[in-house]
């Protein structure tokens, strides 16, 4: 595979949300982010509060941003907060540095996408995201 397509889009998030639902988790919003950050699919559960697009298309935008999983952000936001202020703005504050934000890669290892979820804990959006991608065949990279 070459590129995300949007049978695995669909997938991913298809499957984020059967496991959202199967730990109970609070409705969640899942974006799929392409290679060039582009959305390629998104669904936000009935009962998803307000901005949970903008914060989960900020979660997979800030993993392609750096290449790492948004948890990496997370704690690079602690560590060196000026960093982060600056890497949130020369992005036009896209990125939002916490967990819920995978890497997706093909079988070959090639960098394919990203897929932000937001709604529940940061560790479950996450835990939701990774099993997503597992569903559809892909790798993943979290942190």
């Amino acid at each position: 595979m070459t590129d995300l397509t949007l049978t695995a889009a669909s997938t991913i998030i298809a499957a984020a949300l059967a496991k959202g639902a199967e730990a109970k988790m609070k409705p969640l919003t899942v974006a799929v982010l392409d290679a060039g950050g582009h959305l390629k699919a998104f669904q936000k559960q009935d009962g998803a509060s307000m901005l949970r697009y903008e914060i989960a298309s900020g979660k997979a935008y800030g993993a392609l941003a750096v290449g790492m999983g948004s948890r990496w952000l997370d704690q690079t936001a602690k560590e060196r907060p000026h960093f982060m202020e600056g890497l949130n703005a020369v992005s036009g504050g896209r990125i939002v540095p916490v967990p819920g934000g995978v890497l997706i890669r093909d079988q070959a290892g090639k960098l394919i996408g990203a897929v932000g979820i937001t709604g529940d804990t940061s560790d479950n959006d996450e835990l939701a995201a990774v099993a997503g991608i597992e569903a559809a065949g892909l790798k993943h990279q979290a942190g």
